[in-house]
């Protein structure tokens, strides 16, 4: 019982500290690309290639003034972060890593926990981040927070839609809802469900962006329209909890897309916990690429592609693909 507890808590600091630590190296790594593809240098100054810049920005927030609005609902203001935060993290608990280790002469799962319902935990948990987001621009008593934190509820649940439908495809295929299940029901690569349900793949991969505030659907941060959005009135710590949640999100969507289409551990040759981190890297990369590619979208044209297109097709797809399974 004790050995199961201590090996529990390994577990959950592991992931914790690798989690931070690549929401961390992802922001390099997205500036060190952007820059790249725009033709700079990115950041070159702290450490080799940049690469103690994140721990430099840490030290940089942590150090800067808390500021809380005069005028602000001070408790929901100072909520609304860790609100955001949390789910982001959590949502890691039922992700598989790899196959089965030996720790302290124990087989040990790569994950923290499997449940037999893990989609749906996860996709209950990270749509609680929502709140987070639209608390934070109620209570910081400012215009532009709170058109962007109406935006950002209105995307959310528009692409929330399209994205619990595209993978209803792959629950239809694995027969479960738990990860673990649906991984070990692509054990080759000709087995990926990317192959069975592309149409799936291509409506989870547009949703999750969406679902993230990602760039071309970054439209409750706009810059150009919002200041900063919904978290236009925060400041140190703060505000860099809401930028780690969407970063550690950001993870989170291409973890979940590596273990539904891309048959999570599996891959020759390399080791299994290296073969699902090079998928996550890949979806990663495909984020930072986007962002640096393509335009924001207007907010009608948001909405308008979420119901009027997303919709529809994953309906679509969901009963093409019931009609093969019953055949």
């Amino acid at each position: 019982m004790l050995e199961t507890a201590i090996i529990a808590v390994i577990k959950v600091a592991v992931v914790l500290w690798a989690l931070l630590t690549a929401c961390a190296y992802i922001v390099w790594l997205e500036r060190k690309l952007v820059a790249r593809m725009q033709v700079r240098l990115g950041p070159t100054r702290v450490g080799p290639f940049g690469l103690l810049q994140p721990l430099a920005d840490g030290i940089k927030l942590f150090a800067k003034e808390e500021i809380i609005v005069e005028q602000a609902n001070k408790w929901i203001y100072v909520c609304a972060p860790i609100i955001s935060f949390i789910p982001a993290f959590i949502s890691f608990a039922v992700i598989p890593f790899g196959d089965k280790v030996t720790l302290f002469g124990h087989e040990v799962d790569l994950l923290i926990s499997d449940f037999n319902i893990g989609l749906l935990f996860i996709f209950g948990v990270t749509s609680l981040g929502v709140y987070g987001v639209v608390l934070a621009g109620w209570s910081s008593n400012s215009k532009y927070s709170l058109l962007g934190a109406l935006r950002s509820a209105a995307q959310m649940i528009s692409y929330e839609v399209s994205l619990g439908l595209s993978v209803i495809g792959v629950l239809l295929l694995a027969g479960s809802l738990s990860l673990v299940d649906i991984v070990r029901a692509q054990g080759s690569i000709g087995d990926w469900f990317i192959w069975k349900q592309p149409v799936g793949f291509l409506l989870y991969l547009i949703s999750a962006f969406a679902e993230t505030n990602r760039t071309p659907f970054d439209l409750p941060e706009a810059e150009t329209e919002l200041v900063a959005g919904y978290f236009t009135e925060y400041s140190s710590m703060k505000f860099a909890m809401f930028t780690i949640a969407e970063y550690a999100n950001m993870v989170t969507v291409g973890a979940l897309a590596t273990t539904l289409f891309l048959g999570g551990w599996h891959g020759p040759f390399l080791p299994p916990v290296i073969w699902f981190m090079l998928k996550v890297f890949f979806f990663i990369f495909l984020y930072i690429w986007v962002r640096a590619t393509l335009p924001r979208f207007r907010y009608d044209q948001l909405m308008r592609f979420g119901w009027l297109v997303l919709l529809p097709v994953a309906l679509v797809n969901v009963l093409i693909t019931a009609l093969v399974v019953i055949l």
